[in-house]
């Protein structure tokens, strides 16, 4: 007697989880306080690589794993924030506010609503099957290219000088190697001694939280050393009038940007109102032409400002006290290119209404607001969401690739059952919950579900611990970060990223199939050449997987056969046979008979006749034809025609089922008669030896 499934559990899945026992609570208990402590400096660090304050990231981290865990379908799975959805909300945004601004933090909350929504209506409708046009060597090739992308946009955190957020990653990140003569050496000094730390923990003592540790050591470290050190200043305060000048030209430049994306914004609202209100096209290319200019005027901006930071942060400032006491700070000439900033070094930090931040040492995270996130709608800005949603969709389909990826991985393991439609639900409502409660992007976490599996989760609960040691954190703990380096957190990301770079995949796929690895080769270039825009790597990716799709099947498999001498049909090119007769041609035809491949067919057809002109028959062995359509049904005809024009009769053999039904809907049984439709290939080579066996070169027919 069979058990009828619970219909509440569609609806509330994680009813699965009970009853409890204590052995599964105490399991999910430790599990849940584990990746806690991986969850929390994740979530900081990655909020940082989307271009977010790093409190966004312990938002992300907080409600969203708990609405995942509870609608998602594996339980051990692990929702938050994750390195590449970071980089690729960040590279969406970038175009349209500056990171950081509260615009930026706005879009980006939108962002998620459209990618939770995206993910939902996949969910609802069983669409989870769109995640197979994501080809294996195009998600290497994607997944190689992001890392290494995510993984080097760390590296101005890492040696602490300013690095471009433009349009081209490329050009960004050679600023950044040009500058590496000003490498503050205390920052390089913080990052490295926490890779060397957390790989050490991970090798020795792998049970233990390395990620943290390195956390609350260097953190000490930085507070007991003062890492910071920094002093303000009037722009007054700066002696050489060159300088002074410069520092100048940025706040004015930076009050400008902002007037500007203040004007961009106003403009994108506008033109919304005209598209809804039916404004003349006149007005319409108006606006869209303002915006485009005060677009472009922000960009020419926002490269000079790169360009006086980066001048900026090489000089090397002397503080000095003024006759009325007040620091002064003079100009001692350009940074030292080998020799580490001392106590009496400063450099320029930023300007703000006026005052002059300097700092003598290196950036940490500095203060970080307590509290858990209030509700709040996200606010739609209507002209985006088009644009915005290429990224969102590719966003929304990766992130379900990763997710998946990984609990089919668990799941190997573990026996369960994974609901792929369900999981896009889970993660839809995530996204969207957290979009309300100020949390950006979010998807499933290799790293933490791995994690989670290892320490022997039994029921999604372990997520929720996770959650709440995220919301002690925001309670309690916060200022117990503001001295966290932020080489730290650059060598965090760097460590979980650089792991996911996979060169043998591509190899293998070289040896399977060429053409393959090709596409995931010019994926990754493809991707880190347009670089911050992902999406368009993998979109071409998919494009051209879909393309070498086509080709293979508009030019299937078609062979003129002959005989071994053991009398085994095979290619007469393949395998240097002669034809089983000069009198009709036998075929082979791996491919259905579609609009896709119709006219190769055709064309296999015709050309078979050139090759044997005295051939009076051909006969089609069509095992491999699957399926017939219309375009099929009349190129057929007209073909069967053509060659009775020319007195050749098309035979047919080994059809399926479902293509002999075809040919009995579409009427095609009046012009290809039950005569010239054989069962198997071996009565049909009998009845055509039969009756033009007068030409026969082969060996005869066994019978």
């Amino acid at each position: 007697m069979t058990t009828r499934p619970n219909p509440l559990l569609r609806f509330l899945p994680f009813l699965a989880w009970f009853p409890m026992t204590r052995e599964s609570l105490r399991a999910d208990l430790l599990a849940g306080i584990t990746v806690s402590l991986i969850l929390v400096p994740q979530s900081m660090a990655y909020a940082q690589l989307a271009g977010l304050p790093v409190v966004y990231g312990l938002y992300a981290g907080f409600l969203p794993v708990i609405v995942a865990s509870l609608w998602g379908s594996l339980r051990q799975l692990h929702t938050g924030p994750t390195a590449m959805l970071s980089l690729m909300s960040a590279a969406a945004l970038i175009p349209y506010a500056a990171t950081g601004s509260e615009t930026f933090i706005a879009l980006s909350l939108m962002l998620a609503l459209m990618v939770g929504i995206l993910r939902l209506a996949l969910g609802l409708f069983r669409l989870g099957v769109v995640v197979n046009f994501l080809s294996h060597p195009v998600i290497i090739g994607f997944t190689n290219a992001a890392a290494l992308i995510i993984g080097l946009s760390q590296l101005n955190k890492l040696v602490n000088v300013p690095m471009p957020r433009s349009d081209w990653f490329l050009g960004d990140l050679w600023v950044v190697l040009q500058q590496l003569g000003s490498t503050h050496w205390p920052t390089l000094g913080f990052g490295l001694g926490a890779f060397a730390l957390i790989l050490v923990l991970q090798k020795r003592l792998p049970r233990l939280p390395g990620v943290l540790i390195a956390i609350v050591v260097t953190t000490l470290a930085s507070y007991a050393i003062d890492f910071e050190r920094t002093a303000k200043a009037g722009v007054d305060a700066i002696e050489d009038p060159g300088v002074r000048a410069q520092v100048m030209q940025l706040d004015q430049a930076t009050a400008e940007l902002q007037r500007h994306n203040e004007t961009a914004a106003r403009l994108q609202s506008e033109l919304a109102r005209a598209e809804d209100d039916g404004a003349p096209l006149d007005t319409l290319l108006d606006l869209k032409g303002d915006i485009a200019r005060s677009q472009a005027a922000a960009y020419a901006l926002g490269d000079r400002m790169m360009t006086l930071r980066i001048q900026l942060h090489r000089v090397d400032f002397t503080q000095q006290s003024g006759a009325d006491g007040a620091p002064r700070f003079a100009v001692a000439g350009e940074m030292p290119k080998s020799e580490p900033l001392g106590t009496g070094h400063w450099r320029f930090g930023g300007i703000a209404g006026g005052e002059v931040t300097f700092t003598g040492g290196g950036e940490v995270v500095g203060a970080i607001p307590a509290g858990v996130p209030g509700f709040q709608v996200p606010h739609v800005d209507w002209a985006l969401v088009l644009p915005l949603l290429p990224a969102a969709l590719v966003m929304a389909l990766l992130g379900f690739m990763e997710a998946t990826s990984i609990s089919k991985a668990i799941s190997a393991k573990t026996g369960q059952r994974i609901d792929t439609n369900r999981e896009l639900v889970g993660q839809g409502l995530a996204n969207i919950v957290g979009s309300f409660f100020h949390a950006y992007v979010v998807s499933g976490s290799f790293s933490r579900s791995a994690v989670a599996a290892r320490e022997g989760a039994r029921t999604g609960l372990f997520a929720i611990v996770s959650a709440l040691g995220v919301l002690a954190v925001m309670l309690f703990l916060t200022p117990l970060l503001y001295h966290l380096p932020q080489a730290v957190l650059a060598a965090v990301i760097m460590l979980a990223v650089f792991g996911l770079v996979r060169v043998a995949p591509l190899f293998h796929a070289w040896k399977v199939n060429r053409p393959d690895a090709v596409i995931g080769i010019a994926t990754f270039v493809a991707t880190v050449a347009m670089a911050p825009a992902l999406a368009n790597g993998i979109l071409l990716g998919v494009g051209l997987t879909v393309a070498l799709y086509l080709f293979r099947n508009m030019r299937p498999r078609a062979e003129i056969l002959g005989r071994h001498p053991d009398g085994v049909l095979g290619g007469i090119d393949t395998h240097n046979l002669p034809a089983v007769s000069e009198h009709y041609v036998a075929l082979r035809f791996d491919g259905s008979l579609n609009f896709v491949n119709v006219a190769y067919f055709e064309d296999v057809v015709l050309q078979a006749l050139e090759r044997f002109p005295h051939a009076k028959a051909v006969l089609v062995i069509g095992s491999g034809i699957n399926d017939l359509d219309v375009s099929g049904e009349e190129k057929l005809r007209a073909l069967v025609e053509q060659l009775r024009a020319r007195n050749v009769n098309l035979y047919f053999s080994s059809l399926k089922r479902q293509v002999l039904a075809a040919f009995e809907r579409s009427g095609l049984s009046s012009v290809i008669p039950g005569d010239h439709i054989f069962k198997t290939k071996e009565v049909a080579l009998k009845t055509l030896d039969a009756c033009y066996g007068s030409g026969r070169i082969g060996p005869a027919v066994p019978a």
